[in-house]
């Protein structure tokens, strides 16, 4: 049996909070050190990171799947599936990056046209620049992001932690150097971001292959081969969580383009809201990654009891933190909107979105977005598809549009749409949850 006192899941959650923190920071700083080249080279970064997204969803969804196998054979104490697992999940996510990357590569202006049209050459050529760098940078990205999901799924959070601050460090340095040193714009953050995850990956690899860290492991990877059943395994949580991912991302460009239609001040309104908003649930991501490793584990053990008893303390915790933070939000707003030189209208667009965030994060995000988890950990990751892909679109969007036009509500029936829509699929994820449906799921 799996046991999870206070202190070891604080031990399990505290580095989980500080790598979210590092991941928000870094594209922070991307975009803060590009803007020294002019707006040209940042809006090649921003147009090129948009599709860089879709395909860092695509590892990350197959980095859930491999985690939740893992740590199910973790909580079983088979070690020599556990490894041979990640092994399979180091396989797959090259196969995968090597797959998106190669007509990334070749056809990058073709896609960049295909998605947004015409763009003047002082922007297509930064930006095509951008994306060829950045793709060649995918393997080591799914490398990075499965070693990660490895080393949380065996309850070493530490790692990928710390990993992520060198990546930090690594990327703000190769910044300094390539932009600021060499001049080289958008195309020298593309060879920082390409040297950073080289590094992460390498070091990452070396630890895993030592066999340092039991009982994760990859031993010798000279003999390249796919196990297809536990390749299955893997995909029959990962194929679930990328679609949901690319259709969560599909919703909100839908909803985007709301805003588009109001002018410059609910853009930028918008726009500053949901830096905050980015930060503010931070938390609450790092205590849903902390479900996949707990619950995974224990369904591995056979102890659905302890998988409902931690849940259900990680949970409190999520709820706890968040409203710590909603409360702050709210009530801080005014200092927060003055770090930003927004226009009186662009502020009381941002204010009245920000206040519409808090109380709905308060009430439902950690139902929305943090237990899903544990219901995938338990191998139920279609039913959380399916609810988000029908929340997504029922709810957030379509609500969008009608409290946006029909009733009047402006862009600010975009953020309240958006709560609508935390409550709904929270609810529909809390049933399932209550009533025990996913205790009939297999996964290994």
């Amino acid at each position: 049996m799996n046991t999870w006192d206070n202190r070891k899941l604080f031990r399990l959650l505290w580095p989980l909070v500080v790598e979210q923190i590092l991941a928000v920071t870094m594209g922070a700083a991307d975009t803060i050190m590009v803007s020294s080249a002019g707006e040209a080279a940042v809006s090649a970064v921003n147009v090129i990171d948009n599709i860089n997204n879709f395909f860092i969803i695509a590892f990350t969804a197959l980095c859930t799947g491999g985690a939740v196998v893992v740590s199910q054979y973790i909580g079983r104490g088979d070690a020599v599936n556990a490894r041979g697992a990640s092994r399979q999940l180091y396989y797959t996510v090259i196969l995968a990056a090597v797959l998106v990357m190669v007509p990334a590569m070749i056809w990058r202006r073709p896609i960049i046209r295909f998605l947004y049209g015409g763009l003047e050459a002082e922007v297509m050529n930064p930006a095509s620049l951008y994306f060829l760098i950045t793709a060649a940078s995918y393997p080591f990205l799914g490398i990075y992001n499965a070693c990660a999901a490895l080393f949380r799924a065996s309850g070493n959070s530490r790692v990928p932690m710390r990993i992520a601050l060198l990546v930090n460090c690594t990327n703000i340095g190769g910044n300094s150097l390539f932009i600021f040193g060499l001049g080289l714009g958008a195309g020298g953050a593309a060879v920082a971001t390409l040297c950073s995850r080289i590094i992460a990956a390498a070091v990452m690899t070396l630890m895993l292959v030592r066999g340092r860290t039991l009982p994760i492991g990859l031993g010798n990877l000279a003999g390249f081969s796919i196990n297809r059943v536990m390749a299955a395994r893997i995909l029959k949580v990962g194929i679930p969580s990328g679609l949901e991912s690319s259709l969560f991302q599909a919703g909100r460009l839908l909803t985007q383009r709301i805003f588009t239609g109001f002018g410059t001040a609910a853009m930028a309104g918008n726009a500053i809201a949901s830096v905050i908003n980015s930060f503010s649930y931070m938390p609450g991501m790092a205590f849903g990654m902390g479900l996949l490793t707990v619950v995974g584990q224990c369904i591995g053990a056979g102890d659905y009891g302890g998988a409902r008893k931690y849940t259900a303390r990680i949970m409190k915790m999520t709820y706890g933190v968040l409203l710590v933070i909603s409360v702050s939000i709210f009530i801080g707003t005014e200092g927060l909107l003055d770090l930003f030189g927004l226009s009186a209208g662009a502020r009381q667009y941002a204010r009245a979105f920000l206040r519409v965030h808090c109380i709905s994060m308060a009430l439902s995000w950690s139902m929305s977005f943090a237990l899903p988890n544990a219901l995938r950990a338990a191998g139920d990751a279609r039913f959380v598809m399916t609810v988000a892909a029908f929340s997504m679109f029922t709810v957030r969007v379509s609500a969008a549009y009608l409290i946006t036009y029909v009733f009047n509500a402006g862009p600010l029936g975009v953020w309240l749409a958006m709560g609508l829509d935390f409550i709904i699929r929270g609810s529909l994820y809390l049933w399932r949850w209550l009533g025990g449906k996913w205790q009939e799921k297999r996964v290994i």
